[in-house]
């Protein structure tokens, strides 16, 4: 089938390598447009554009999806089926218009975790299991008809990065799976069936740790953050000014009376903080203008033995 492409990061980067590596057809790809950043204010190209010119194909980058412009451009390509994955809501002048219509892969089990941070609240929900799936698109977010689904444990040792890298790579076979079924009409779209669960976008100010939390409930809260946004505590000094860090990993010990929201370092090798039912011990940690450190190292350099936990 000939397929137009929809994606930005680099999880939608793997779907689209793998349709490139099957009997299919890749007649365009659609991105974001380039944006600028940091202090040079250098232009950025999405991972799926910079795929896209490395393999020579057509590339859309619409401001509006709406734009006629583009949707004539679309409807050229003459696309048997869309397929999206990492990207925005797509009108249904865009979504209606393939003969096979336009699926979306989804990093959860739908109807669990629809929303833009699937992988992240799931982890920090403390959930068992997750998935990706395949679904058609309707007019509402991830409320559509699914077509396939994949399931994977989350492991205790799992957090948002590995998780990520793994759903990407399951991804690949769903993707193509997904592209197989259709052509072979042999794929009949199923209802979603369930309680649905919320996974929204999540902003600078949901990262602070809540440290009157039962420990687990931190340890996923950090895991589900790690490494990117990256779960945030802030620490008072002697001299009284507040530093905010980033924590990237940590440990619970479980005791029967811990202080909760106290800090506690032997200005060594230890830090950890007291929570409803113990201690979370901090393993790694970023400073505020620094770089990442274990816990070692940033206490080889940095004495904060009667600082505070703000």
């Amino acid at each position: 089938m000939r397929i137009v492409y929809f994606g930005t990061p680099d999880f939608a980067v793997e779907s689209l390598d793998a349709i490139m590596h099957s009997s299919h057809e890749v007649v365009a790809v659609v991105t974001v447009p380039d944006r600028q950043a940091g202090r040079g204010q250098t232009v950025v190209y999405s991972p799926v554009k910079q795929y896209a010119l490395d393999h020579n194909l057509p590339l859309l980058q619409p401001e509006k999806l709406r734009d006629e412009a583009f949707l004539a451009a679309l409807q050229a390509y003459q696309a048997d089926c869309f397929v999206v994955v990492a990207f925005r809501m797509l009108p249904e002048a865009v979504w209606n218009m393939p003969p096979h219509g336009t699926f979306n892969l989804h990093a959860s089990l739908l109807p669990r975790y629809r929303g833009a941070a699937p992988i992240n609240w799931a982890i920090i929900n403390g959930e068992q299991e997750t998935g990706v799936t395949t679904f058609l698109l309707n007019h509402h977010i991830d409320e559509g008809a699914i077509l396939l689904q994949e399931r994977t444990p989350i492991t205790p040792d799992d957090n948002a990065g590995t998780l990520h890298d793994r759903l990407a790579t399951m991804g690949r076979s769903l993707v193509t799976r997904t592209l197989d079924g259709i052509a072979d009409g042999i794929l009949i779209p199923q209802p979603q069936q369930g309680l649905p669960c919320p996974a929204p976008k999540i902003f600078k100010e949901d990262c602070r740790i809540d440290f009157s939390r039962p420990g687990q409930q931190v340890i996923d809260f950090i895991r589900g953050l790690a490494p990117y946004p990256a779960a945030t505590m802030t620490l008072r000094s002697q001299e009284g000014d507040e530093v905010p860090f980033k924590v990237f990993d940590a440990h619970f010990q479980k005791a029967p009376a811990a202080t909760k929201n106290t800090l506690f370092c032997d200005g060594k090798r230890v830090l950890k903080i007291g929570v409803a039912d113990g201690f979370v011990e901090i393993l790694s940690l970023q400073m505020a203008g620094k770089k990442k450190n274990s816990i070692e190292e940033f206490l080889r350099g940095k004495n904060i033995t009667n600082w505070l936990l703000v």
